[in-house]
């Protein structure tokens, strides 16, 4: 297995909702910055998973845990933000099957 996208991991626990500018203040933290494999979830095994068929579902695989607290993560420095939604830790490696932020928390 080849770990060649970079995996970038960000918490916003330091951003504040300020209602006077009606936007977010604050840095985003990146938490960790690895190395993992990014496999696309098909829709046969989306629908096994989660019970639905949802767009956006990939498998990423890491070395090690993250152990500090992270809200999302990007792929290869793209623009699309990836959420949690399960992980599996077995006695090699780290799975978490994650899916695309559409805004919803």
């Amino acid at each position: 297995m080849r770990y060649n996208h970079e995996i970038k991991f960000f918490n916003e626990g330091k951003r504040k909702y300020n209602p006077i500018t009606s936007s977010y203040e604050g840095e985003l933290e990146l938490v960790a910055d690895v190395m993992g494999n990014v496999t696309d979830v098909g829709t046969d095994r989306t629908v096994r998973l989660l019970g639905s068929i949802t767009q956006g579902v990939k498998i990423i695989r890491i070395v090690e845990p993250i152990e500090k607290k992270w809200a999302y993560l990007t792929i290869d420095d793209g623009s699309t933000k990836y959420r949690m939604r399960t992980t599996t830790i077995p006695l090699k490696n780290v799975s978490i099957l994650v899916g695309e932020d559409i805004g919803k928390s």
